[in-house]
């Protein structure tokens, strides 16, 4: 089974799936040895983690490409991938789109910003005109290599334009033939509901930011409301953060990694993690452990 299909079908399971955020071979291999069964590769994780800038559209197709192949050769769990704005106009989409499923995406998440695009919690954030956002996901959802490839649409008009604006589009990008819609940043639990609400049957996204504009919700809160995915994107790439400022600032201060207050994995875990046990494995497989100099 591939991991579109596979991807599929956990969305159409009862209950709301949740989706951690992964931005990095580390995060993803973490997030799919825990079980989940399937992640989201963040935008803002992959460019902060890849570019050490900010997520305000300044990573090309390539670059988001290319972390796409991290993750999709790092684990072998579906995700859906973040895709920004298909990366320029209705060529691009598709050439994002069939970029993104041959590096091993199960799904992309297209959105309606205007370019440059931002963080979609952050401020100054304008959308395109509503006709051409909906032939943006027209033409992402006839260049996938197969329905099973999904398309999450995703509409920022909540911030620019107000919440009744945000589910017009809506509306029309699940005409249009998206697989899962995404308002993002309704700013109240009421707001939530009214999502849920207007698109009852559909399947929903809830896009959860530690810290952000939307109120913070578990995924079985979310899933009474009616929503069928619940992404926490920012938990990995927060709590990486933190824990980095506590060891190096233990390191600095100490001159020792040891000791601080964020706790550590120990060495032999993370060899595990990374896959260390395959490799030996394969040099036993081949004789390169028997090799002069080789040690038990």
């Amino acid at each position: 089974m591939s991991p579109s299909a596979s991807l599929r079908e956990l969305v159409a399971r009862e209950g709301c799936l949740t989706l951690p955020g992964v931005y990095d071979g580390i995060s993803a291999r973490m997030a799919a040895s825990l079980g989940f069964g399937a992640l989201y590769m963040t935008g803002y994780g992959a460019v902060a983690s890849a570019l050490g800038v900010a997520d305000a559209g300044v990573a090309t197709f390539t670059e988001m490409l290319d972390r796409v192949r991290c993750i999709a050769g790092s684990v072998d769990v579906p995700f859906i991938a973040d895709g920004d704005t298909g990366y320029g106009g209705l060529l691009n989409v598709e050439r994002t789109v069939r970029g993104y499923a041959a590096a091993g995406a199960a799904g992309i998440q297209i959105e309606d910003q205007e370019f440059p695009k931002k963080c979609g919690h952050t401020e100054f954030r304008r959308v395109i005109p509503q006709d051409d956002a909906v032939a943006k996901i027209r033409v992402a959802c006839d260049s996938r290599p197969s329905a099973d490839f999904l398309i999450v649409a995703r509409t920022d008009a909540r911030y620019a334009e107000g919440l009744d604006a945000a589910l017009g589009r809506a509306e029309r990008f699940l005409e249009a033939g998206a697989d899962i819609l995404f308002v993002e940043s309704p700013e109240s639990l009421e707001e939530l509901r009214r999502v849920a609400e207007t698109f009852r049957g559909a399947t929903l996204l809830a896009n959860m930011v530690e810290g952000g504009r939307t109120p913070y919700l578990p995924a079985d809160e979310l899933a009474r409301m009616g929503f069928k995915i619940a992404l926490y994107p920012g938990t990995g790439f927060l709590t990486a953060a933190r824990a980095l400022q506590l060891a190096y600032g233990h390191l600095k201060a100490h001159g020792i990694g040891t000791g601080g207050e964020a706790p550590m994995l120990p060495f032999a875990e993370m060899n595990t993690l990374m896959g260390f046990p395959a490799v030996h494995a394969f040099e036993q497989r081949y004789g390169l452990a028997d090799r002069p100099g080789a040690r038990a």
